[in-house]
């Protein structure tokens, strides 16, 4: 069986030994050695300044969202995975979906002033499979209507921009780090953030609390725990590996289809990329189905990332963003993991060669 990804997991007993001093602390959760460990490690890879780890990657959208005080109408885009929509509709807000660009797959922004109304508050944009979106089009646009910006960067451990970290971009920029994640703490996340915001992200995280008996605000618990943590810490050595291995993935899948006629994603000029994913954008559904059944039929499970379009949600207002409609209908992620082997993608794209 191929599957779309596969987890890293460190050696076992590397992380049993982190593990082991939880135990010995017996200290599990509420923001324990290992979590502060973990965020002062990661502030020096990835060159932030401020990060608060959380249990999910969900929880960082919808605390920016509240802490920040947004209402009304929050543009966003409809190709994305699910929880960017649905954390702005569970915070009360309404999103407002601008289509997408039709290569790079990121939130078209010479569209965004025109959706523009009297009730918009913040911009969240997703970059899409790692790839940036046109950040400084959206800086200006978001500076001259006085308006948030929220990045969920859920795919974008390990990338840069112009020469720094993508997560130094916006008001606030959320991570996954979820397993099937480059880097992941199992289930977790993370929330970074300007100077000024810091505080009330923080306390929004834990419950509003200011040391154990005063409470400053509304809060909510997004507290990543030790265990998480550990795992983390474990993992993060092995970031070098786990870059090159899919980086030499990404190439040989470019090698085997450049001759295929199939679209691969365009990344946007001065990137750094992480190789997250490899998606493959076919001529139509009907081929991609067709695809997809062939490689189901030798065990091999690719994913339909992202499908459906966002805007075609039960629980939100329709949109005529047609090239998102389109793209999702169309996009295939084929398995990419660190150690993928050329044998492993050499049958994949011999299933897609065969059946295109």
């Amino acid at each position: 069986m191929i599957n779309v990804t596969k987890t890293f997991l460190p050696p076992q007993q590397e992380y049993d030994a982190i593990l082991k001093r939880t135990w010995d602390a017996g200290w599990i959760t509420n923001r324990g050695v290992l979590v502060k460990e973990l965020e002062a490690k990661l502030k020096a890879y990835l060159g932030v300044t401020n990060i608060i780890a959380t249990t999910n990657g969900t929880l960082p959208l919808q605390i920016a969202i509240k802490a920040l005080g947004l209402t009304g109408e929050i543009i966003t885009t409809p190709f994305s995975y699910v929880a960017t929509t649905s954390s702005i509709v569970w915070e009360g807000c309404t999103p407002i979906f601008v289509d997408i660009h039709p290569d790079y797959l990121t939130i078209d922004e010479t569209k965004i002033e025109a959706a523009i109304t009297n009730k918009t508050s913040a911009i969240l944009a997703t970059h899409v499979f790692g790839n940036p979106c046109a950040l400084e089009a959206i800086e200006a646009i978001a500076k001259k209507h006085q308006l948030k910006v929220i990045y969920d960067a859920a795919h974008c451990f390990g990338v840069s921009y112009k020469g720094q970290s993508i997560f130094n971009y916006g008001d606030v920029s959320t991570c996954s780090f979820h397993a099937t994640k480059l880097f992941h703490t199992g289930e977790g996340g993370a929330l970074f953030c300007k100077e000024k915001y810091f505080r009330s992200m923080y306390l929004h995280h834990n419950f509003g609390h200011d040391g154990p008996d005063v409470i400053r605000s509304l809060g909510i618990n997004a507290k990543m725990s030790e265990l998480q943590a550990a795992m983390g810490l474990a993992i993060l050595p092995y970031m070098g590996t786990i870059l090159e291995q899919r980086k030499k993935g990404v190439l040989l899948y470019n090698e085997i289809l450049k001759d295929v006629k199939v679209r691969t994603l365009q990344l946007r000029e001065e990137t750094e990329w992480n190789n997250s994913y490899y998606p493959v954008i076919f001529n139509n559904e009907v081929q991609l189905l067709r695809v997809k059944k062939a490689l189901e039929s030798k065990k091999i499970y690719a994913r339909r990332y992202f499908f459906p379009s966002l805007d075609s949600l039960s629980y939100v207002n329709g949109s005529n963003c047609s090239i998102s409609k389109s793209i999702s209908k169309t996009v295939l992620c084929l398995p990419l993991w660190a150690g993928i082997s050329k044998s492993e993608i050499d049958l994949v794209c011999k299933i897609i060669k065969d059946n295109i």
